[in-house]
């Protein structure tokens, strides 16, 4: 039994079909890519996991299903949400804006916070700058520590090098890495980027307008002739 069971998922905006019959399975202490053009699904498919869309399949979490649970509960559950559009409270402070993340764990609260800040040392530097004032990478960097306030053992990232520089995406791939490799952590990682994808995943899986086309570790599709084309520009 896989620790994330993703089994024949469709999601529903409203009448709107946004994905259709999608099975991933992620064991514990992976990380894992699904990559995508803009539109193929992608946000969607962390939006269900989180409970914000409406679904038929099934969403197990060690072995337990989360499907009908509402977003705190998935929460409590133990899933961390960073997703792309930040969602942070601009006029408040960093410190502030970790904090809110802690609602569902607040005896850890001082414990997490030290490995926000350790993870991300500009954050402790910064701590009293209000968000609004700091660069999209620096933002990306409050929206991973907000998560990870909550104590997750899954970690869901959405579209992590969405806007940022070159530099700045090397730091955030590090950061994850150090996060998987002394922690344990399970990450599950959206990205447009597939390059990135493929330098930090051990397995990707491909979404196409809400349909999987395809799945496999790294290695296995970076062999891929018309993979290559489509998605590594090789």
């Amino acid at each position: 039994m896989a620790f994330l069971e993703i089994e024949g998922l469709s999601a529903y905006y409203g009448k709107a079909r946004a994905l259709h019959n999608v099975d991933i399975a992620v064991e514990k202490g992976e990380i894992v890519a699904v990559v995508g053009a803009n539109g193929a699904g992608k946000s969607t498919l962390l939006d269900s996991i989180m409970g914000l869309t409406t679904i038929k399949g099934d969403i197990r979490l060690g072995g337990d299903s989360l499907a009908g649970l509402s977003s705190r509960a998935i929460v409590e559950q133990g899933v961390g949400y960073a997703p792309e559009r930040f969602n942070l409270f601009p006029y408040m402070s960093v410190l502030d804006n970790l904090l809110v993340g802690a609602f569902t764990a607040r005896e850890e609260a001082d414990r997490n916070l030290q490995l926000v800040f350790d993870l991300f040392p500009r954050l402790a530097e910064r701590r009293s700058q209000e968000t609004y004032t700091q660069s999209g990478g620096e933002r990306q960097m409050v929206s991973l520590g907000r998560a990870l306030m909550t104590g997750p053992s899954l970690l869901l990232v959405d579209e992590p090098t969405i806007g940022l520089a070159p530099k700045v995406c090397l730091d955030i791939a590090e950061s994850l890495r150090r996060l998987n490799g002394e922690t344990g952590l399970t990450i599950v990682i959206t990205e447009q980027n597939a390059n990135f994808a493929m330098s930090l995943a051990s397995h990707l899986h491909i979404l196409e307008t809400g349909e999987l086309k395809m799945s496999g570790t790294a290695e296995e599709l970076g062999s891929d002739e018309e993979l290559n084309k489509a998605y590594f520009g090789h």
